[in-house]
């Protein structure tokens, strides 16, 4: 049967206290919302359609093209939030999920059974629940003598009898899309001033109609996020998650609880991750690597068999076998060929450094161009910037410059040629040639 998802994200989450929309609140990379929206693509084979309200704007932004949407304009509980879908849906003769979207551990299998659950009852009905000593707040589910379910009970209104009620709400549903409007439009506003989504249980029930629970296997998937201590706990879920399932690729972690992996990323088998190494967007590692410890990546490609210790890089390219670090700085538009070492505090931005050269420590590398084998002496400064524009730097294979050099583009140094230890380069410097001094100066011509 055909299925489609509603993900419920119109609520301000005033207990996250901040202006930021609750599900936009990034979540090991990603806004909140995100993990629902993938999951329900996955499930339904469509993308969901998103209520939006508070925020809205900044929701849409944020999801993209990956959901439609529609907007409850006024935020008047979960049951009013789903009925804003009703024209959106009015042809779709199928089943309907319904997600509320700061649910983000739910897996895709678990939302996949509750579907097929529904399929096989002959009520219009099912839902998740979760069993366990912690409430969390959630509804208990109330059942009859024979284990059906009868309602819904919100914890500010149960008895004490309920209270003791150890199988919760999950807050996920499924029902038959015909029956689902008319449901709602029975439901009766709340003294709060709000129309409840749980109504629709007892609705069924009172119906003479067979409500379904679906439990969830693992109770962690039952996690929502109402505070920044649910996105902490939630945070460490899926980071235990992705983690495990690297490790089981063959990704050594010699702390895992120390390393943090955005799901956009890739890793190859027998690279080691030391702790406080942090690997961002759409970052790939390749195999034998050793990284960290204290290392950020963020969506930057690295080849096989590299050692980075204590640094960062953002949008950068290295290829096999470089080493670099303690203390490196690779900026956007950085690209390392095979063999590079770089050393110690040093820092790289919009440059290419070609084969087997050697970068020395306190270097800072901008809008240059350097081909094989060349050394690169501690302190040495491309000069790139004179305050208006961005000028080139260009460095010939098999070039030696001192240590201390002050390259001040634009400027090429030629095949071969040498500058002295600090050296200030304002000009071109030919193939072979070896230049000292402020302004630098031709000590020796080539082949003199």
């Amino acid at each position: 049967m055909e299925t489609i998802a509603i993900i419920l994200a119109a609520g301000q989450g005033t207990r996250m206290k901040s202006i930021l929309p609750k599900v936009l609140h990034p979540l090991l990379g990603r806004p909140l919302a995100a993990y629902s929206v993938e999951m329900a693509a996955l499930v339904c084979g469509r993308p969901p359609l998103v209520v939006v309200g508070h925020g809205a704007g900044q929701v849409r932004q944020a999801l993209g093209a990956s959901a439609r949407y529609v907007v409850q304009a006024e935020q008047l509980g979960t049951g009013h939030a789903v009925l804003q879908a009703e024209v959106e849906l009015a042809d779709f003769a199928g089943l309907v999920l319904i997600i509320s979207a700061d649910m983000p551990l739910l897996r895709a299998e678990t939302i996949a059974a509750l579907a097929q659950t529904q399929a096989s009852n002959p009520g219009p009905l099912s839902l998740l629940t979760v069993s366990g000593p912690d409430p969390r707040g959630f509804g208990r589910i109330v059942r009859d003598a024979d284990g059906g379910v009868l309602a819904i009970v919100e914890e500010a209104q149960a008895t004490p009898a309920q209270l003791a009620i150890r199988e919760y709400n999950v807050g996920a549903y499924c029902a038959c899309s015909a029956w689902l409007w008319q449901a709602l439009k029975k439901v009766k506003r709340s003294p709060k001033g709000e129309y409840y989504l749980t109504d629709i249980v007892q609705l069924a029930v009172e119906e003479g109609q067979a409500v379904v629970a679906s439990p969830v296997a693992e109770p962690v998937e039952a996690l929502g996020i109402n505070t920044r201590a649910h996105l902490a706990e939630a945070t460490a879920a899926i980071r235990a998650r992705v983690n495990l399932r690297w490790m089981e690729a063959g990704v050594a972690m010699i702390d895992p609880g120390q390393v943090y992996i955005e799901p956009g990323v890739t890793l190859a088998p027998d690279t080691t991750l030391w702790p406080g190494t942090y690997l961002k967007g759409s970052t790939s590692i390749g195999s034998g690597c050793v990284i960290g410890p204290d290392t950020i990546i963020e969506s930057s490609t690295v080849g096989n068999d590299c050692r980075i210790l204590s640094s960062v890089l953002e949008f950068a390219t290295l290829e096999d076998h470089v080493e670099m670090g303690p203390f490196c700085h690779l900026r956007k538009g950085a690209h390392l060929a095979s063999h590079v070492h770089m050393g110690n505090f040093g820092e790289v931005k919009d440059s290419y450094l070609g084969e087997g050269t050697k970068m020395g420590h306190f270097s800072y590398i901008g809008n240059a161009s350097i081909e094989g084998n060349v050394n690169i002496g501690a302190g040495t400064i491309t000069c790139n910037y004179d305050g208006e524009q961005k000028h080139p730097t260009e460095i010939g294979e098999g070039a030696f410059i001192g240590s201390d050099t002050m390259l001040v583009a634009p400027v090429k140094i030629g095949k071969g040629a040498r500058t002295g230890a600090g050296s200030v380069v304002n000009r071109d410097v030919a193939p072979g040639d070896v230049v000292v001094g402020v302004p630098a100066r031709p000590l020796r011509k080539a082949g003199k």
